[in-house]
């Protein structure tokens, strides 16, 4: 007998199962057709849950697609630098600070960096900014005509900061487009002037439309020169800034980031040992720590809501032994016609798994139609994402509940006595 010859036995029992999978498929279909609506009601659990399930996580997916695309579109290349403090220090009541003097002690002295520009950060300087009788709060940025290159802001009318309004400290500014928005300046922008902290500032420029990032408006700021928001606030007072750059290339970046990290420890005299006193912020790292948290939450709302699938097996399993004990003369006819306790469990378990499936298939149409629905309300998503891996996952958890749970009451029925189960009235 050659090694890859199927014993007779093997090739019996094989084909034995075969066909009792069969069979016993047809029978299964033919039982929950003749018992639709409370096949239906007994998937209702395994229906509910699997929408759950699919809709927490279409949503989730859907946020991440649209943070990584918004962070891309905010320039993937773009590094800030900004300080840091540890829960300690602030305990204490103290605050490490980046200041001017530090962008210029960089600037120029670290090689491999395209752009570099500071930015000083307020807000509306307390009293708002003023067009004629109409007041709003805005954010207030103070920097350079680098800022353009660097955040890739660009102009839609008029023009951007030069560096002849900085060494000047010319009053003018390039305003965000909610901003032109919500003082309604009628007619062209450019030329008007708007009121900041009580100091009149000249319009040179509208910027380009941005729209939201985390349900968050990227339109709502003022850019005015760097050297003029410091001669505001008062030039003997060194307020925190940012310092943002772009690398020459990504594979540079750790040696940049190396290098500006000497000249700051240096120049604020940080022991060796003590942790940094700033930190350098890339898209990569907050689309990991956004990834980070997305995984964490789906993981946590996919477990809690798939224990409503456990409750759906439950349902499956009290459904099935009530359907045996129905059946229970119909099984022992079948086993007098000369059906095997096999082809009974089979029929059984598949009937189960069949009712757990359709449940699935239910609940994922429906968990993908929930979530297409709440994203319409979700700000900055524009639709829900049912990735392959969560539908694959959700149709094989409930084919492994179908199985669980349709098992005690299959091998129930397989192990009736056909004249018991004749006899049962």
């Amino acid at each position: 007998m050659s090694e890859r010859t199927i014993p007779r036995d093997a090739a019996a029992d094989l084909s034995s199962l075969a066909h009792a999978v069969l069979e016993g498929g047809r029978a299964a279909f033919a039982a929950i057709r003749a018992n639709a609506l409370r096949s239906a009601l007994t998937a209702l659990g395994i229906i509910i849950g699997v929408a759950a399930v699919i809709a927490v996580v279409a949503i989730m997916q859907g946020l991440s697609r649209n943070i990584t695309a918004q962070l891309d579109d905010l320039g993937s290349d773009t590094v800030t630098l900004r300080a840091w403090t540890s829960p300690e220090q602030t305990m204490l009541g103290t605050g490490n600070r980046i200041h001017y003097n530090d962008f210029l002690a960089l600037q120029g002295r670290v090689p491999g960096v395209l752009d570099m520009t500071a930015q000083m950060q307020a807000f509306s300087f307390g009293s708002g900014v003023s067009h004629g009788r109409t007041t709003t709060q805005s954010q207030i940025i103070g920097t350079d005509s680098s800022y353009q290159n660097v955040v890739r802001v660009y102009p839609e009318r008029g023009r951007f900061l030069t560096a002849s309004d900085d060494e000047r400290r010319r009053r003018v500014a390039v305003l965000g487009p909610s901003v032109v928005d919500k003082l309604e300046m009628a007619g062209d922008p450019v030329g008007q002037f708007v009121r900041i902290g009580g100091e009149w500032f000249r319009v040179i420029g509208v910027a380009e439309r941005r729209g939201s990032l985390f349900g968050m408006d990227q339109d709502n700021y003022v850019i005015a020169p760097f050297s003029t928001m410091r001669s505001l606030n008062g030039e003997r007072v060194e307020r925190n800034i940012e310092i943002m750059f772009r690398p020459a290339s990504t594979e540079r970046l750790p040696a940049i980031q190396a290098q500006m990290g000497q000249i700051l420890r240096a120049r604020h005299r940080v022991a060796e040992g003590d942790p940094d006193p700033f930190e350098f912020i890339t898209a990569e790292r907050t689309r990991a720590q956004f990834d980070a948290i997305i995984r964490g939450v789906t993981m946590v709302a996919g477990g809690v809501v798939g224990i409503s699938l456990i409750v759906g097996g439950i349902g499956i399993m009290n459904i099935m032994l009530v359907s045996v004990t129905e059946r229970t003369r119909e099984i022992g006819i079948v086993k007098a016609l000369g059906a095997t306790p096999r082809f009974i469990l089979v029929q059984f378990l598949i009937e189960a798994v069949v009712l757990s499936l359709f449940g699935g298939l239910v609940g994922l149409l429906l968990g993908w139609g929930l979530a297409a629905l709440l994203a319409l309300f979700i700000p900055g998503m524009s639709g829900a994402a049912v990735p392959v891996w969560a539908m694959m996952l959700a149709l094989g958890f409930t084919s492994l509940i179908g199985i669980v749970f349709g098992l005690a009451p299959a091998v129930k029925a397989s192990r009736l006595h056909p004249i018991d189960a004749l006899r049962y009235e």
